[in-house]
């Protein structure tokens, strides 16, 4: 019989944007240098016990590279967020496509 494994959700990004993340509960990893942030990320994938990876904006640009890379692993999802110094739109934007790609049209921001 097949036991259900529990997955985490995991948060990568600078002090500030990600410690409230600890009180519901995700694991919160400090990280300043996108080099560090990428060591993290991929012990993080490497681990396999997250389903929910959420990065920082200035991290997540930095490491788009290395993130694209895990695209199409079913787990984790790579999801970037805001953080409290910058918010470019990267996220909305990579929603936007991934909405468009599923179903073939923008249907989140159609005028």
């Amino acid at each position: 019989m097949e036991q259900n494994r529990s997955y985490l959700v995991a948060v990568i990004g600078d002090r500030d944007s990600v410690l409230g993340f600890r009180a519901v509960g995700f694991d919160v990893h400090f990280a300043e240098e996108p080099q560090d942030a990428g060591i993290l990320l991929k012990k993080l994938v490497r681990d396999g016990k997250y389903a929910i990876i959420y990065i920082t904006e200035p991290l997540f640009t930095v490491l788009s590279e290395l993130i694209e890379t895990y695209r199409d692993l079913t787990l984790p999802a790579i999801i970037v967020i805001p953080s409290v110094s910058e918010n470019s739109g990267v996220g909305i934007r990579r929603i936007q496509n991934s909405v468009e790609r599923a179903v073939g049209a923008d249907i989140l921001f159609k005028e």
